[in-house]
């Protein structure tokens, strides 16, 4: 099973999502950033690398959500949630095609990955 971890970045009542790249797998689907875990690096530190590598800004851990482990088809993922808050720097994408700030009422508008969807399910009450 492959361990990655995401940031749930928040703002003004709003979170922040990912487009993947044409040549990314499960392209131009949408998703919270982040990214696969090396081997003995902790989740915490692998989400404040990613998001580094990825967006060019760096981030706080505040909070651990609930695991979610999903099947792709190819293989398992455990993805390993943790809502974030930017600490400094303004995004750039290094790797993704695009970003959005949505809202609770967008996310059907948006081609986002199964096992993003169910964090958002695990949001409950702390995405308003």
């Amino acid at each position: 099973m492959i361990e990655v971890s995401c940031a749930i970045i928040m703002q003004e009542g709003k979170v922040l999502i990912t487009q993947r790249s044409e040549s990314m797998p499960h392209p131009l689907e949408w998703e919270f950033p982040g990214g696969k875990m090396y081997p003995g690096e902790s989740p915490e530190r692998c989400i404040k690398r990613e998001i580094r590598e990825e967006l060019n800004i760096l981030v706080s851990v505040d909070q651990l959500l609930p695991s979610v482990i999903y099947d792709y088809g190819g293989g398992r993922i455990k993805l390993i949630p943790f809502i974030c808050s930017i600490e400094s720097g303004e995004i750039s994408l290094l790797q993704h095609k695009s970003y959005a700030w949505i809202d609770k009422d967008q996310v059907h508008e948006y081609k986002i990955l199964e096992a993003d969807l169910e964090v958002i399910q695990r949001l409950n009450g702390q995405w308003t």
